[in-house]
C-alpha cells in the first residue's frame, strides 16, 4: 500500500483540540456517552493515514480530558476499549399471542459490545446466515480485531440515515466483503453495477433509477457499492458526487416517471405526514429525502497512484459526503489470525511449536492481503499434494520391503518341500512304466484290425464317389429339360375344367383342337382311329382325328389332375413317332392354338414338352439303371465295413481302458512333477526376486528413512515452495535467490525445519516434465524453468510479462492438443471466446494486454465459482456461465515493465518471462546449428526426445514395480506375473540405463560440436539485448524476438561461405553484427545512432575481455561519486573541478595509476595539450601516447576534455568495430521495400522537417504500383478501411500519415495485417508517426522501421526551405526588396532552428519553429511590399515587430528569448541588407540578382559545409558547450541503461559499494540544527529584520535536507543489512548513490547539480555559510549559490534598504549593482550586500575596464569578481548597459531566474551583440 505521511499540518492541533473539547463538554456528565463520543470522533478521524497523526490526536484528547475532567477520567479514557453496535440482540421468539403489527425483527439497540470474543461469535453467526441465504454467498472471513473494528464502522455509517462511506485501502484488504456482511446485518440489499465492455453513462443512469425506486418508492435500505475498478468513465464520478452532495441526480427521471412515482407515494406520505399536502413538489421532495435516507453509497477506492488524489480534488463530494475509513496495512495479529484460521486445524506433520512459528512466519512479506490469502491457500494445496505423494511412495516402498523380507523366509521352506516331492516322483515313475508295457501290446492288436477296416472303408468310399459323379451327370441332363416341363405345367395351370367342358360341348370343334386332343390320347395310350388322310379347310392333307375317343377322355372329371400328375417316364419311342405328324402340321403352333382354342392351347405346349422330355430322358434311363446296380453293391460293402468296425471298436475299447490306466499313472506322476517344478520355480522366483531387487532394496530402505525425515522437513520445504509460487513471479533470478535466502534465514531463526539442499525445481516438478517443456519451446535456463513451474502450479491464473513472446509461444505449443483459444481484450469476439472456453473446458490465452483488464474477468480471476447442481458456475459480466473441467486462463503482455494495480497483482500471478541472456544464447545456438549443421541439431533433438522418453520409462517401470509389490495379495513367490514384470523391468531398466549412458556420451560429443558455434549465438544474444534496451531510450524502438530471429537466420544464410569452419565462423559473426547494426540504426534518430553504435562496440569488447567492467564504470560515471572537498587539490584553475574529479577516479585504474602525479609534475605540457583544438589527435604527454589503446584514450579524453568525447568515441568505434560503422547508414527505400512483405508495415518515425511521402510516391511510380495517402485524424478511419479493403485485394500501397493521431485505429490495423486471411502479395502498408508513449507495441514489433531526418546546418536548412518554394513564389513581385527579404527570412528561419542545438545559451526554451512560421512571415512580407509606398520604402519597425513579436515571436514565451528574437530582427532586417556588402556572418552573404530556384540552390551549395556558432551570433565556445551536452546526454543515457544487478566494480556487489558510501557520506554529513539555539541567536540578531527572517527560512530548509540525508543513509544501511524493508525510495537511493546521482527524495527538497559529489560539496558549503551566519554573525560577503531562494535574499536586501530611507516604498525601489575591481580589503557596505559565486557564460570579463569582453577560447565560464548589490529608487537606465539575466543553474528557465543586473559593454560591442551571444550570469556551473 502506498503510505502518505503528510506530517502534522499547521492547523492540525487546533482542529483536533476543537474536536476533543467538543466531546468532553458534550458528554461531561455521561460516562457511556463520553466513551461513545470519543469513539465517534475516532471514526471521524479514521481517515488518518499515519500513526503519528493518531498519536497527536490521542495526546490532545487525553490532555483536554485531564484539564477539564481530571485524572480519573483520563485513566478511564486510556483504558477504555468500548465499541457500540446495534446488532447484538436476537429476534424475539414467536409465542402466537403477538398482535398483528408486532415486529419480529431483532431489536436495534445501540449498546457497547461485551467483549470482542462475543462479537466475533455473533459475526460468525451472521456470516453463516449470509452464506445460506445469499446465492453464491461464500464469505469466509477471519474476524481479527481490525476487521471487526472496520465492520463496526461500516455498520454504524450505513445504519445512519444518509450515511455514506468511503473505504480506502489496497485491493484485497476486505472492503467489499465487510460491506456485504454489514449490509446483510443491517437488513439491506447490496447492489453493485455489472460492468461490461458496452457499459456507459446511460447504463449507470438506468441502474441509479432502479436503486432510487427501491430506496425512495419502496423505502427499502440499500448499500450501493462502487469500486474504482468500475470507473469506466470519469463522468460516473460526477453523478456520485451529486448523490453525495445533494442526494439528487439532475434529470434522472422523465416527467412521466416522476408523476408515476409521486402517485405511488401519496398514501405512504399521508401516513407519515398527514398534514403535508400531496402536491407534486412535496411528493418529489419526499421521494428524494426518502431515497437519501435509505440509499447508502459505499465507495471502495485504492490509494495507490495519483488517481485517488486527483479524483478527490476534482469531485469534493466524495470526501465531504462520506465518512472515510482508511484500511491500513494488516497488523501482525491480523496476519497471525488469518494464518491460524487456515492452518491451525490443517493436518501438518510437525511439532506444535513449529506449527505456531509457521503461523507467524509470513508477517511482512505479503503484497496485499489477498496475496497473503492466496499464499496460505497455496501452502495447503502444495502441502497436501507433497504429503500425499511422499506418503504414497513411502507406503509402496514399505510394502515392497515387507514383501521382500517375507520372500526370504519362504526360500528355506520351499527347499525342504522340494526334497520330499522328488522322492514321491521316483515311485510314480516306476508304476507308470509297468502300465505302459500293457498299453503297447493292446495297441499293436488294435492297429492290425484298424488296417483291414481301412481297406474296406476305402473301397466303399470309392464306390460312393462314382455313384455321386454319375448322379450329377444324369441330374444335369434332366435339368436341361426342366424349363420346357415347367412351361407345360404352367400352361396346364391356365386350363380350367370349364374350358374342357366348353370344348366338349362344341358340335364341330376346330380342327386344331381335334389334333391336340389326338396327341393327348396317344400319350394316355387311348384308342385312336386308324390312319387315314383327310383334307383340312385350308386344303392341306392331315390324319383324320379321333374325336370320339377325345370326347371320352374329356369326359373324365379328373383329366386335369391326371395331366398334371402324368408319369413322364411312360413316354416311349412309339408314342413319339405317332405324335410326329401332328407336330409337323403347320398350324400346330402355340400362337395358332391360342387364337383358335383359347386356354386349351396349353395342351399343345404340354404335348410338345412331353416329347422333348422323352428325348432327354432316353439318355438318362441307362444311367439310372446302372446307378441302381452300383447302389446295391455299395450296400453290401457297407455292411461288411460295419462288421469290421464293430470288431475294431471292441479292440479300441480294450486299448482305451489300458490307456486310461496309463494316463492315470502319468497324471499322478505329472502332478508330483508339477508340484516339484512349482516348488522349484517358487524357490527360484524368490531367489530371483531377492537378487533382482537387491539394489532397489538398499535404495528403498534408505529412501524410506529419508521419507520420514522429509515429512518432518516438509512443513518448511512447502513453506519455501508455496512462498516461491506466490511471491517470486515478478522478480528476476537474482532477486528470487535473495528472497529464498532471506526466507531460509528467517526459518532458521524460528527453528522451522527445512531441507538445507532444497532444490525448488526438483521439489515442484520432475525432469521428464521439464524435458517436455523444453520440447515445447521453453528455454532450458533456470529462470525459465522456474517460470514454467509457477505457470503450471500457482493457484492464481498466470499473467506473463512476456515482451519477447517466448512464454506465449511455449503455452501455445503446450496447450495445442487441448484446443487452446487465442484472443485479445480488444478482439470483437472476446466475450464469445471467453464463454466458449469456460463452457467447453478449453484453455484460453488472452494476449498482449495493457495495464488494465476487462472487468468481466474479475470473478474468473478471483475464482468466485459456486456450485449449481453437479457443475460449477461463475458470473461473467451480466450473465452466469458454466465452468467445466479443463478450463485454464493465461494472460500475456508485451509491455517490458508494466505497472499493475494491487488489485490485478492480487488477482493474478504475475510472472516475469523476459528472455534471459543465457536462454536466448541457447536458442540462437540451436538456430545456428540447425542452419549450419542440421543433422547435428536433428540428432540432438531426437536424443532429447529419447532421453525424455527413457526417463519417463524408468520412472514408470519403478512405479509399476512398486504398484505390483503393493497390490500383491499373499506371498510374493506365488505371483508369477510379478516375477515376469520384474524380469521385464530389469531387462528394460538395463536397456534404458544403457540408452541413457549412450545418450550421455553422445550428448557430450554433440555439445562439443555445438560449442564451436557458440560465439555466433553469444554475439547474437549481446546484440539482441542491446536492441531491446534501445526501447528504454525511445519507446518507439521496439523489436520483437521473432523479428530479430528472422534477421539472425537471414544473416547466417547470406554470410560469405567458406570451407574453413573457423573462417566461416568469423564471416558469420562479422556479417551478423554489421547487418543487424545497419538494420537497427536505420530505424533510429540521428541523436541515438552514436549511442547505439558505441554501446554495441563496448558490449562486444567487454565480452571479448578488451574492456573491463570497472573501466566501463569509470567511462560512464567519471568522478560523479567523489567529493571535491575530500580529494587532493587540483594543480591549477585551468582544470575544472568536475574534470579533476574525473581524473582522480581515472587514476584508480591500472593504466592510469600515476596520472594525477604526472599532471602535477608536468602541468604546462598537459595544459598545452588540453588547449589544442583536437587533443585526441595530438601526442599525449609523459609517454602515455604509446601505452594507451583507442579505448583508453577515450577514457582519458572523456575525463580530461569532455567536449571531445564524441569525436574520440567515433575513433574508438572505427578502430574496434570498423570504419563502416562510422560511415553510417544511408536510407535506401528500394532495399527496405525488398525486405518487406504484405504483413510487415514500413514505419517512418517523423522529426522536424522530415516527410518521406514524396520518396514513397516516387518509389511507387518507379515500381508501377498505385499508392494512396491518408493523413490520419478524426474521421479518417472510414477512408482508411476502404483503402485497406481495396488495396489488400488488388496489391496497391496504402500510406497512413501521422498515425499517432489515430492510435485506436492502429489496434485495428494490427488485426487487419496480422489476421486477415487473404492478402495480395504485392500489398504494402506505409506508416508515418511521431513518437507516442501509447503507440501499440505489437504494431511496432511487426514493422520495419526507418527514419528520414534532414541533415543539420544552415546549408541543408536553406536548401530544404528553397526546395519547398516554387518559381511563382520567387517571381511574386518585381520590387527589388522582395528576393533579398525572402532570403533573409529563410536564413532567419534556419538560424532560429539550428540555434536550438546549443542548449540554454542558444534558446532558454527550445521552441518548435516550423514551416508554418516561415510561410506566415513570407506572406506578411508579400503583403507589406504590396502595400509599401515606394517613396518611403520598407517600414522596418513594422517588419521587426511582426517578426519578433508576432510571426516567430508569437511562439516565444520567455522574455529573454523574445529579446533575442527581436535582436535578430533588428540586426538583420534593416536597410543595409540590400547592400552587396551585407552579410549575416563572414561567408554568409545574401545572393544578388538571382532569378530562379535552381540558381538559389546553386548559391546555397557554395555555403560552408560546417557552420561556426558565430553564424548564429554565438561565441565559438558555444560549440564546446554543444559537444559537452551531447557527450553528457550519451553518457547519462548509457548510465540509465546500465543493468541494476548486484555486480559492482572490483568484484563487490552494488550493496557493498553503497553501504560503504553511506558510511562515508554519513560521516561527512553536517549535524542537524537545534531549533531552540537558532531561535535564540535570531532573537539576539533581531528576528524581525528582513535578512534574519530570510535566514530562518533558509536554515529550516537546510535542516530539512540534512535530516532527509541522514535518515535516508541510516535507513539504507539498515535495508542493505536486511533489518528493514527496501522500499521504493531506498531502492532509488541505492541506485543513485551507486551511479553517482542524487536520490529523488533529496532532489525534491534541495537543488540540482551534475553529480552526487558536487551535491554533497554544496551541502557542506551551504551549511557552513548558514551556520557561520547564525552563530558568528552576519557575513560581509555572501555566497549567492548557497541560497535555496536567492530571490528572497535580494528581496530582503531591498526591504532592508527601503526601511533605511524614510518615504521609500518597496514597489518603487529597484536593484542596483556594481562589479568591484578589487575585493582584497572589503569593508561592510553602507547599504546592500556583497555577493560572490557568480559565473559569466557566453562572454569574458575585463577586470581592468570592468566590462564585458570576448570569452577566451575553451573557457566556457569565468568567475565574476565580487559584486555589490543594493537598491535605489527607479531611474532612467543607461541604454549602453547590457541587462544580464542571473540564473541559479545552467538551465535558463523561469524557475531558475533570479534577477537581472546591468553590465558595461564596449564601444563596438553593444547590448545587441551580447544578446546574440546569449550572455548570462550563473550561480552554479556544476
Amino acid at each position: 500500500m502506498e503510505r502518505r505521511n503528510f506530517g502534522v499540518p499547521p492547523g492540525f492541533e487546533s482542529i483536533t483540540y476543537c474536536l476533543a473539547a467538543g466531546i468532553v463538554h458534550k458528554f461531561h456528565f455521561n460516562y457511556s456517552g463520553f466513551i461513545e463520543g470519543k469513539r465517534q470522533c475516532n471514526s471521524e478521524v479514521s481517515s488518518f493515514t499515519d500513526e503519528k497523526d493518531f498519536k497527536v490526536y490521542n495526546d490532545i484528547i487525553l490532555r483536554e480530558v485531564r484539564d477539564t475532567l481530571g485524572d480519573d477520567y483520563k485513566s478511564i479514557v486510556q483504558e477504555s476499549d468500548l465499541y457500540f453496535v446495534d446488532f447484538m440482540r436476537d429476534a424475539p421468539e414467536p409465542t402466537g399471542e403477538e398482535p398483528e403489527d408486532f415486529d419480529f425483527d431483532a431489536p436495534k439497540v445501540y449498546e457497547p459490545i461485551p467483549t470482542f470474543d462475543i462479537l466475533k461469535d455473533r459475526l460468525k453467526t451472521f456470516m453463516g446466515q449470509y452464506n445460506e441465504q445469499i446465492r453464491g454467498g461464500n464469505l469466509d472471513l477471519v474476524f481479527f480485531k481490525d476487521a471487526m473494528v472496520h465492520l463496526m464502522r461500516i455498520s454504524r455509517i450505513i445504519r445512519t440515515p444518509q450515511g455514506n462511506a468511503l473505504l480506502v485501502g489496497v485491493g484485497g484488504s476486505g472492503k467489499q466483503s465487510l460491506t456485504r456482511l454489514a449490509s446483510f446485518i443491517a437488513g439491506f440489499n447490496t447492489f453493485q453495477i455489472t460492468l461490461t465492455r458496452a457499459y456507459n453513462v446511460t447504463n449507470l443512469m438506468e441502474d441509479l433509477k432502479a436503486q432510487y425506486r427501491v430506496t425512495g418508492s419502496q423505502g427499502h435500505g440499500l448499500s450501493f457499492m462502487f469500486t474504482d475498478q468500475e470507473i469506466k468513465d470519469e463522468a460516473f464520478l460526477e453523478y456520485f458526487n451529486n448523490i453525495l452532495s445533494s442526494g439528487e441526480v439532475a434529470n434522472l427521471f422523465a416527467r412521466d416517471e416522476i408523476d408515476e412515482i409521486c402517485n405511488d407515494l401519496i398514501p405512504v406520505m399521508k401516513k407519515e405526514f398527514p398534514k403535508r399536502a400531496p402536491t407534486p413538489e412535496n411528493l418529489y421532495e419526499y421521494f428524494i429525502s426518502r431515497a437519501r435516507k435509505n440509499l447508502h453509497v459505499v465507495l471502495c477506492f485504492s490509494p495507490v497512484g495519483e488517481k485517488f488524489r486527483s479524483r478527490s480534488l476534482k469531485f469534493p463530494g466524495l470526501i465531504s459526503g462520506c465518512t472515510i475509513d482508511w484500511f491500513q496495512r494488516w497488523p501482525r495479529d491480523a496476519l497471525v489470525a488469518v494464518s491460524r484460521h487456515f492452518i491451525q486445524d490443517y493436518p501438518i506433520k510437525c511439532e506444535l511449536t513449529v506449527k505456531d512459528e509457521l503461523i507467524e512466519f509470513r508477517r511482512t512479506t505479503h503484497v496485499t492481503p489477498k496475496s497473503y490469502l492466496s499464499f496460505l491457500g497455496g501452502y495447503k494445496d502444495v502441502y497436501s499434494k507433497k504429503l500425499k505423494e511422499i506418503d504414497s511412495n513411502a507406503m509402496k516402498m514399505t510394502t515392497g520391503l515387507d514383501k521382500l523380507v517375507e520372500a526370504e523366509k519362504q526360500v528355506d521352506l520351499l527347499s525342504r518341500e522340494l526334497a520330499v516331492k522328488e522322492k514321491d516322483l521316483e515311485v510314480a515313475n516306476r508304476e507308470a512304466d509297468v502300465v505302459l508295457a500293457k498299453v503297447k501290446a493292446k495297441a499293436t492288436a488294435a492297429e492290425q484290425i484298424k488296417a483291414a477296416v481301412k481297406v474296406d472303408a476305402d473301397r466303399a468310399r470309392e464306390m460312393t464317389a462314382n455313384i455321386e459323379e454319375k448322379t450329377v451327370i444324369a441330374q444335369g441332363k434332366l435339368e436341361a429339360a426342366k424349363p420346357a416341363l415347367q412351361a407345360a405345367e404352367d400352361a396346364l395351370k391356365t386350363i380350367k375344367a370349364s374350358d374342357i367342358a366348353t370344348v366338349k360341348k362344341l358340335g364341330t370343334p376346330p380342327f386344331l383342337i381335334k389334333l391336340i386332343m389326338d396327341c393327348v390320347c396317344i400319350l394316355f395310350e387311348r384308342k385312336v382311329e386308324p390312319v387315314s388322310i383327310e383334307m383340312t379347310q385350308t386344303g392341306d392333307p392331315m390324319l383324320k382325328p379321333s374325336w370320339q375317343e377325345s370326347l371320352k377322355l374329356m369326359g373324365d372329371p379328373n383329366l386335369l389332375k391326371k395331366l398334371q400328375e402324368f408319369d413322364k417316364d411312360k413316354v416311349n419311342e412309339e408314342m413319339i413317332e405317332l405324335l410326329q405328324p401332328y407336330f409337323e402340321y403347320k398350324d400346330f403352333t402355340h400362337d395358332r392354338a391360342v387364337a383358335v382354342c383359347g386356354n386349351v392351347a396349353g395342351l399343345l405346349d404340354w404335348n410338345k414338352a412331353m416329347a422333348s422330355f422323352y428325348i432327354v430322358n432316353k439318355e438318362v434311363i441307362p444311367l439310372k439303371d446302372n446307378l441302381t446296380v452300383m447302389q446295391k453293391k455299395l450296400g453290401e460293402a457297407t455292411t461288411k465295413l460295419a462288421e469290421a468296425e464293430l470288431v475294431l471298436a471292441e479292440k479300441q475299447a480294450e486299448l482305451d481302458e489300458a490307456q486310461a490306466d496309463y494316463d492315470e499313472a502319468m497324471r499322478k506322476k505329472q502332478v508330483l512333477l508339477d508340484d516339484a517344478e512349482r516348488c522349484r520355480k517358487k524357490m527360484d522366483a524368490a531367489s530371483s526376486l531377492i537378487d533382482g531387487l537387491g539394489g532397489e532394496r538398499k535404495r528403498w530402505t534408505q529412501q524410506n528413512k529419508e521419507f520420514k525425515e522429509q515429512i518432518k522437513r516438509l512443513v518448511g520445504d512447502v513453506l519455501l515452495g508455496s512462498a516461491f509460487l506466490s511471491y517470486s513471479g515478478p522478480f528476476n533470478q537474482e532477486f528470487r535467490t535473495n528472497l529464498l535466502k532471506s526466507w531460509q534465514k528467517e526459518m532458521r531463526t524460528r527453528k522451522i525445519p527445512y531441507s538445507l539442499d532444497l532444490n525448488l525445481i526438483d521439489m515442484l516438478t520432475d525432469s521428464p516434465t521439464i524435458s517436455e517443456w523444453n520440447l515445447h519451446g521453453l528455454p532450458n535456463d533456470e529462470l525459465s524453468i522456474q517460470n514454467g513451474i509457477i505457470v503450471t502450479s500457482a493457484l492464481r491464473y498466470p499473467l506473463l510479462i512476456d515482451p519477447q513472446t517466448q512464454g506465449k509461444n511455449w503455452i501455445k505449443k503446450k496447450e495445442h492438443e487441448n484446443g487452446l483459444q487465442l484472443t485479445s481484450l480488444n478482439h470483437k469476439y472476446f466475450r464469445n471466446h471467453l464463454e466458449d472456453c469456460l463452457g467447453q473446458g478449453k484453455p484460453l490465452l488472452i494476449e498482449d494486454i495493457g495495464e488494465e483488464l476487462d472487468p468481466a474477468l474479475d470473478n474468473i480471476l478471483e475464482k468466485n465459482f459456486y456450485k449449481s447442481g453437479s457443475s460449477y458456475r461463475v458470473k461473467v459480466g451480466d450473465k452466469e456461465q458454466d465452468i467445466m473441467d479443463g478450463f485454464m486462463l493465461y494472460i500475456t503482455t508485451k509491455l517490458p515493465n508494466p505497472s499493475y494495480t494491487p488489485e490485478i497483482s492480487a488477482r493474478t500471478c504475475i510472472i516475469d518471462f523476459t528472455v534471459t541472456m543465457k536462454g536466448l544464447e541457447d536458442q540462437l545456438l540451436g538456430m545456428v546449428i540447425n542452419l549450419e549443421k542440421k543433422e547435428l541439431e536433428e540428432e540432438r533433438n531426437k536424443l532429447m526426445e529419447e532421453v525424455t522418453t527413457n526417463k519417463r520409462d524408468m520412472k514408470q517401470l519403478e512405479d509399476d514395480l512398486l504398484k505390483r509389490l503393493t497390490e500383491t495379495q499373499g506371498s510374493l513367490v506365488d505371483d508369477e506375473g510379478l516375477i515376469t514384470v520384474l524380469r521385464e523391468t530389469k531387462k528394460k531398466s538395463e536397456d534404458v540405463t544403457q540408452k541413457l549412458q549412450v545418450a550421455a556420451e553422445t550428448s557430450v560429443k554433440i555439445n562439443a560440436a555445438r560449442e564451436e558455434f557458440r560465439p555466433i549465438a553469444s554475439r547474437g544474444s549481446i546484440i539482441y539485448f542491446l536492441v531491446v534496451e534501445m526501447s528504454n531510450v525511445n519507446g518507439m524502438y521496439q523489436t520483437s524476438l521473432k523479428q530479430f530471429q528472422e534477421r539472425f537466420e537471414l544473416c547466417i544464410h547470406n554470410a560469405e561461405k567458406s570451407p574453413n569452419p573457423h573462417k566461416r565462423l568469423l564471416n558469420i559473426i562479422e556479417y551478423l553484427t554489421f547487418n543487424i547494426w545497419a538494420y537497427k540504426a536505420r530505424g533510429l534518430y540521428e541523436s541515438d545512432k552514436l549511442l547505439f553504435t558505441l554501446l554495441l562496440t563496448l558490449r562486444i569488447d567487454i565480452q571479448l575481455g578488451k574492456v573491463r567492467p570497472e573501466e566501463m564504470q569509470v567511462f560512464v560515471k567519471g568522478g560523479a561519486t567523489r567529493d571535491l572537498e575530500s580529494e587532493e587539490k587540483k594543480p591549477g584553475k585551468w582544470i575544472e573541478d568536475a574534470v579533476w574529479l574525473n581524473l582522480i577516479e581515472l587514476s584508480q585504474l591500472q593504466h592510469f595509476k600515476d596520472l594525477t602525479t604526472l599532471i602535477q609534475k608536468n602541468e604546462k605540457e598537459w595544459k598545452r595539450w588540453l588547449e589544442k583544438e583536437a587533443p585526441e589527435e595530438e601526442v599525449i604527454p609523459d609517454g602515455l601516447d604509446k601505452t594507451l589503446d583507442t579505448f583508453h584514450r577515450l577514457l582519458l579524453i572523456r575525463s580530461f576534455a569532455p567536449d571531445r568525447t564524441i569525436a574520440q568515441a567515433w575513433k574508438y568505434i572505427g578502430d574496434s568495430a570498423g570504419e563502416k560503422y562510422v560511415d553510417g547508414v544511408v536510407l535506401d527505400l528500394d532495399k527496405l521495400l525488398d525486405e518487406s512483405n504484405a504483413r510487415s508495415p514500413m514505419t517512418c518515425f517523423l522529426s522536424m522537417g522530415s516527410d518521406p511521402t514524396n520518396d514513397i510516391m516516387h518509389l511507387a511510380k518507379k515500381r508501377g504500383k498505385e499508392c494512396k495517402a491518408i493523413s490520419m485524424g478524426q474521421g479518417q478511419e472510414v477512408h482508411a478501411r476502404k483503402l485497406f479493403v481495396q488495396f489488400s485485394a488488388n496489391g496497391g500501397w496504402v500510406l497512413l500519415q501521422n498515425t499517432h493521431l489515430s492510435l485506436a485505429f492502429m489496434e485495428e490495423v494490427i488485426l487487419i495485417v496480422g489476421e486477415q486471411e487473404t492478402m495480395h502479395p504485392d500489398f504494402r502498408l506505409w506508416l508515418t508517426t511521431e513518437p507516442h508513449p501509447k503507440f501499440p507495441i505489437t504494431l511496432l514489433q511487426m514493422c520495419i522501421k526507418f527514419t528520414n531526418e534532414p541533415p543539420q546546418g544552415i546549408k541543408p536548412g536553406l536548401r530544404r526551405t528553397f526546395l519547398a518554394l516554387n518559381q511563382d513564389t520567387l517571381d511574386y513581385t518585381n520590387v527589388y526588396q522582395w528576393k533579398t527579404m525572402l532570403y533573409a527570412v529563410a536564413f532567419l528561419h534556419t538560424a532560429v532552428q539550428e540555434r536550438r542545438k546549443f542548449g540554454p545559451i542558444g534558446w532558454n526554451i527550445p521552441y518548435e519553429f516550423n514551416s508554418a512560421d516561415f510561410t506566415a512571415t513570407v506572406q506578411f512580407v508579400q503583403n507589406h511590399l504590396d502595400d509599401m509606398d515606394p517613396k518611403k520604402g520598407v517600414q522596418w519597425a513594422t517588419v521587426r515587430y511582426m517578426i519578433g513579436e508576432i510571426q516567430y515571436g508569437g511562439r516565444v514565451t520567455d522574455d529573454y528569448d523574445k529579446r533575442l528574437l527581436k535582436t535578430f530582427a533588428t540586426t538583420w532586417f534593416k536597410e543595409d541588407m540590400f547592400q552587396p556588402t551585407f552579410c549575416f556572418h563572414k561567408g554568409y552573404n545574401i545572393p544578388q540578382n538571382l532569378k530562379s530556384i535552381e540558381s538559389y540552390l546553386d548559391f546555397i551549395s557554395t555555403l560552408p559545409a560546417m557552420d561556426t556558432p558565430e553564424a548564429f551570433g554565438l561565441h565559438p565556445n558555444a560549440d564546446i558547450t554543444y559537444q559537452r551536452s551531447s557527450a553528457k546526454n550519451v553518457l547519462d543515457t548509457i548510465l540509465d541503461m546500465q543493468p541494476k544487478d548486484s555486480s559492482g566494480s572490483g568484484g563487490e556487489t552494488r550493496e557493498t559499494v553503497v553501504y560503504r558510501m553511506s558510511q562515508d557520506l554519513m560521516s561527512k554529513c553536517p549535524p542537524e540544527y537545534n531549533p531552540h539555539e537558532v531561535k535564540e541567536k535570531l532573537i539576539k540578531m533581531g528576528r524581525e529584520q528582513p535578512m534574519n527572517i530570510f535566514l530562518r527560512q533558509e536554515v529550516d530548509r537546510m535542516n530539512k535536507v540534512i535530516k532527509a540525508v541522514r535518515t535516508t543513509l541510516a535507513d539504507l544501511k539498515l535495508a542493505i543489512e536486511g533489518t528493514i524493508i527496501m522500499n521504493e525510495n531506498l531502492r532509488d537511493a541505492l541506485d543513485c548513490l551507486f551511479d553517482g546521482r542524487i536520490p529523488a527524495t533529496w532532489l525534491k527538497i534541495s537543488w540540482q547539480t551534475s553529480s552526487l559529489g558536487f551535491w554533497f560539496t554544496d551541502l557542506q558549503q551551504r551549511n557552513e555559510q548558514f551556520r557561520s551566519w547564525v552563530f558568528d554573525g552576519r557575513p560581509m560577503l555572501f555566497w549567492m549559490t548557497g541560497f535555496f531562494n536567492p530571490q528572497g535574499f535580494l528581496t530582503a536586501m531591498r526591504q532592508e534598504v527601503t526601511r533605511a530611507h524614510k518615504g521609500w516604498a518597496l514597489d518603487n525601489v529597484t536593484l542596483t549593482n556594481d562589479v568591484l575591481k578589487d575585493s582584497t580589503d572589503l569593508k561592510p557596505p553602507v547599504e546592500g550586500v556583497y555577493i560572490t559565486g557568480l559565473f559569466i557564460e557566453g562572454a569574458g570579463w575585463d577586470k581592468k575596464n570592468c566590462r564585458l569582453t570576448e570569452a577566451k577560447p575553451k573557457i566556457l565560464t569565468e568567475q565574476m569578481p565580487v559584486m555589490h548589490l543594493s537598491a535605489n529608487l527607479q531611474q532612467n537606465r543607461d541604454p549602453r548597459l547590457y541587462s544580464c539575466p542571473v540564473y541559479k543553474k545552467q538551465r535558463r528557465t523561469d524557475l531558475n531566474f533570479i534577477t537581472a543586473v546591468d553590465l558595461k559593454t564596449g564601444q563596438n560591442q553593444g547590448p545587441d551583440y551580447w544578446t546574440l551571444r546569449g550572455v548570462a550570469l550563473l550561480c552554479d556551473i556544476n
